[in-house]
């Protein structure tokens, strides 16, 4: 049985915990991956040659799919996530079931993303393992769409009525949530549709949050700007009385925010420096503590000084490490030493776990390539902390 621990005793760096469920075979695949990943020319170059393989029928997907995609996804399909979903609970981690198809643009593909995310929230119901349901604005709705709302452009008629089918499907997702008594993350996107998406996800709050923190919205911290939204957002929520939730990140578009901000001659919505975003992040966390009955927190963070912050605020103010208002969250495949030392230790703490059919899902895979050649120390860290537990199970054999 696990029973709560002081933060003290955290140790982001045991490996004996963080790959007790990974064989050696794994553990072989997931360093070779991650020294792919390490090289920026591989990732550039990979990504079309991946895309143009799939795209003519070459019979790539079976490599794919036992190396890339099973370090990073669950399965193709719900229930095929099932295996993935027990490993994790076994070392107290839940799961974030996040069907990652990315890039569609037809209503059709809208109705059958919105289909998907219900067909999560029903499988939740009857899985104590799942945490969280998850959508993004972009997979029920259009991307341009959104942009014109944002710029605040008069809509057609028939735009008038798409942008209603939006709104009805993020209610339906949000709604069967709330009957569900299942959390809900609203993923962020680029800053020109985030403030739409914003007030989208507060009166989603307003309606289902009366009780309890269901819907949360996803605030990304490398922007300078979102830690004051997050604190106006909780006065909102304290005179309209209801619960906020709030997924704190630090951000996942950077460079191509600066590019556009650079292209179209406005100030970068970007913080000037990491360090900026880095104080930011943990002041986020902070005041949500500070207000913690009213702020349902996710700490999203692949980042050890940010985790270890939290956990020990948790201590210093007697709050329990399995209470309902505080979970940790990485992606699946990535810091598993944060993870399953966290989830040893009783605190809440939950996988990223993306799933859909392999073509499908590649452009979100090589999104998180990116990502991780960009983030600083990452797939270092990644690597270091692979090889020690190589050798730790090395010299048990000798």
């Amino acid at each position: 049985m696990i029973t709560q621990e002081s933060s003290s005793i955290l140790n982001f760096d045991n490996t004996e915990i963080a790959f007790r469920n990974k064989s050696d075979k794994d553990l072989e695949r997931a360093y070779w991956l991650f020294k792919m990943v390490a090289s920026n020319a591989l990732i550039k170059i990979g990504t079309p040659i991946t895309n143009f393989s799939l795209n003519i029928g070459l019979p790539i997907q079976g490599i794919i799919r036992n190396t890339i995609y099973k370090q990073f996804c669950g399965g193709e399909t719900i229930q095929g996530c099932s295996n993935a979903i027990e490993e994790l609970g076994k070392g107290n981690v839940t799961t974030i079931l996040d069907y990652s198809v990315e890039g569609e643009e037809t209503e059709e593909s809208f109705d059958a993303c919105c289909n998907e995310v219900l067909s999560t929230v029903a499988f939740a119901r009857t899985n104590k393992l799942i945490s969280f349901c998850v959508f993004k604005p972009t997979g029920i709705g259009r991307f341009d769409l959104l942009a014109k709302v944002d710029a605040k452009e008069e809509l057609t008629a028939a735009e008038k009525e798409e942008f209603a089918r939006l709104m009805d499907r993020c209610d339906r997702i949000c709604k069967a949530c709330h009957d569900a008594g299942i959390r809900v993350l609203i993923d962020a996107e680029h800053s020109w549709v985030q403030d739409t998406i914003d007030d989208i996800a507060r009166e989603m709050m307003e309606k289902y949050n009366k009780q309890q923190p269901i819907v949360y919205n996803t605030y990304q911290l490398y922007r300078h700007d979102k830690l004051a939204s997050l604190k106006a957002d909780f006065a909102y929520a304290e005179v309209q009385n209801f619960y906020l939730g709030a997924k704190i990140v630090r951000g996942a578009y950077m460079e191509i925010e600066r590019e556009r901000a650079a292209e179209k001659r406005y100030p970068s919505p970007i913080q000037p420096t990491k360090d900026a975003s880095d104080v930011d992040y943990n002041n986020a966390i902070m005041f949500c503590m500070d207000n913690i009955e009213r702020i349902g927190l996710m700490a999203g963070t692949h980042n050890d000084s940010s985790c270890m912050l939290l956990a020990s605020e948790m201590d210093k103010r007697g709050i329990a490490h399995d209470h309902p208002h505080v979970f940790f969250a990485q992606l699946l495949g990535m810091s598993d030493n944060l993870s399953f030392n966290l989830g040893a230790a009783a605190y809440n703490v939950a996988k990223y776990m993306p799933y859909g059919p392999v073509k499908s899902v590649m452009p979100y895979l090589f999104r998180r390539a990116q990502e991780n050649t960009s983030a600083a120390g990452q797939t270092g860290r990644e690597l270091s902390l692979i090889i020690k537990e190589k050798k730790r199970r090395k010299n048990l054999k000798k």
